[in-house]
């Protein structure tokens, strides 16, 4: 089991000897293996929530609970995946991902089982010496995702993680996290600036309020999908002609827009 806690969280930051308050007071549970996206406006604290989980940064007031324990520094059980892939770049495909498992001390019989059962879940089979310099982007984020995977943390935070990669190969990781996510699930706390994208992949979308940062709305999307069936589509362009994709998109996209324009306009 393995879920995630906000309990009244805020998250003040000093800037220019002025205090501002980035997160203003956030409830909200992540239950095992949900998978929940955040929007929001630039500035909302979205990473900021992530980072918390992660135990990057810290609460000025409240806690973030993990499995039940507040969460005071990093930790085993929470794997993190960038927007920028942050590979070794003189470590190999197959020694990046299997970096992790070095550090837990596994054997490496268990570590090449491990590693090689990721390489081709993420269609990396024939990669597993190359560097990341001649890889693609989108291949680098697949060895970035398998690192984080391979280590079977009971969370994974994903900041932005497609969000450096052309149109294209997004859309082909986008459908590749779905089918890893359906196969393999985890709970996760992904954050993203797209709203097609966090209606794709996710169970729940957030969406937080302007600065300082608060819960404005949470959407079930898992619900829709199942009744509508979402996942007899395997390519991601048939499902986001669905009718109900397009109206949750819509809904969330006026939603930011007030945000953007201000609640009395």
């Amino acid at each position: 089991m393995a879920d995630i806690r906000f309990e009244a969280v805020q998250r003040a930051f000093v800037q220019g000897g002025k205090e501002f308050l980035a997160v203003g007071g956030i409830d909200l549970v992540v239950a095992n293996e949900e998978f929940v996206a955040i929007v929001g406006p630039s500035g909302c604290g979205k990473t900021t929530c992530m980072r918390m989980v992660a135990g990057l940064d810290q609460p000025s007031s409240g806690r973030v609970l993990v499995n039940g324990e507040e969460v005071t520094g990093p930790g085993p059980e929470r794997a993190v995946v960038f927007q920028q892939f942050a590979l070794f770049p003189w470590k190999t495909v197959f020694e990046n991902i299997a970096f992790g498992l070095r550090a837990m001390g596994l054997g490496q019989t268990e570590i090449d089982d491990r590693v090689n059962r990721f390489i081709s879940m993420m269609g990396l089979s024939g990669y597993e010496q190359a560097y990341p310099h001649q890889l693609s982007g989108g291949m680098q984020q697949r060895v970035a995702i398998a690192r984080a995977y391979v280590l079977d943390p009971g969370v994974l935070l994903m900041d932005e993680p497609f969000g450096a990669l052309d149109a294209q190969t997004r859309v082909v990781m986008q459908e590749e996290l779905v089918r890893l996510a359906r196969k393999n699930p985890k709970t996760v706390l992904f954050i993203t600036h797209a709203v097609e994208e966090a209606v794709y992949l996710a169970d729940r979308v957030v969406v937080m309020s302007r600065r300082p940062g608060l819960i404005r709305e949470i959407i079930d999307v898992k619900s829709i999908r199942e009744k509508e069936r979402w996942d007899d589509h395997p390519r991601i362009e048939d499902v986001m002609d669905l009718g109900s994709f397009v109206h949750l998109r819509s809904h969330i996209w006026r939603t930011l827009r007030e945000q953007h324009l201000g609640d009395d306009q």
